[in-house]
């Protein structure tokens, strides 16, 4: 099934129209670099955009909300008061980004809820996470150096990426304050208790 299948089976499963094409099975994280096919190439190659961005009729943009394109904000997707949307976010449809929430160069997956103060860095979530009240995906190590991922067996994986949040899988909940270090993975349907760090390759315990 591989890497995308394990975490994010809407996706994995065709479930999603609105998605960006994710080239690689086992390292979704690759389309996170800078290369011809990564989140913002994907954008300005799409009909219909404006000023290098997507925006759908439906979607509801609130007061004061500052959008940085190129980005694709998709079908019922609502940004809130003061939310920042920075180049290369993809946001499918049905997510949302709350106030004073902060997503740059990362895949919000339909029904994702960003929804108070948090910032999502360089990160995959998926179809109907929840983040909590100020919870933050971090992206960059203290000493700067590429991010390692860690799989379900243990086994480490250089990702070749200096700035790498987390990938998130479907249906996953995390709770208030919670810090994810850079390369965390989260497999679905997990459940994290507020005011947590996370890293590494955190189980649900439902797989």
């Amino acid at each position: 099934m591989g890497l995308i299948g394990d975490l994010l089976p809407d996706f994995a499963d065709g479930k999603i129209d609105d998605a960006p094409e994710l080239l690689d099975e086992e390292a979704p994280w690759s389309i996170l670099s800078d290369n011809s096919n990564d989140l913002a190439a994907q954008i300005r190659k799409m009909e219909h955009n404006h000023h290098n961005s997507f925006i759908h009729p439906t979607a509801i943009i609130g007061e004061f909300v500052a959008i940085e394109g190129p980005c694709f904000i998709g079908k019922n997707v609502e940004i809130k008061h003061a939310a920042f949307i920075r180049k290369g976010s993809w946001i499918c449809e049905g997510a949302m980004v709350g106030h004073s929430s902060e997503i740059k160069n990362s895949i919000l997956f339909p029904g994702a809820k960003v929804p108070h103060f948090n910032y999502v860095g360089d990160s995959i979530i998926g179809s109907r996470v929840n983040l909590g009240a100020g919870a933050k995906i971090s992206n960059v190590r203290n000493d700067g150096r590429e991010i390692i991922l860690e799989m379900r067996s243990g086994r480490k994986v250089d990702s070749g990426l200096s700035k790498l949040g987390a990938i998130i899988g479907d249906d996953s909940r995390i709770g208030c304050n919670v810090v994810t270090n850079p390369g965390t993975i989260i497999e679905p349907g997990a459940e994290i208790n507020p005011n947590s760090t996370v890293k590494g390759f955190f189980s649900s315990g439902k797989g």
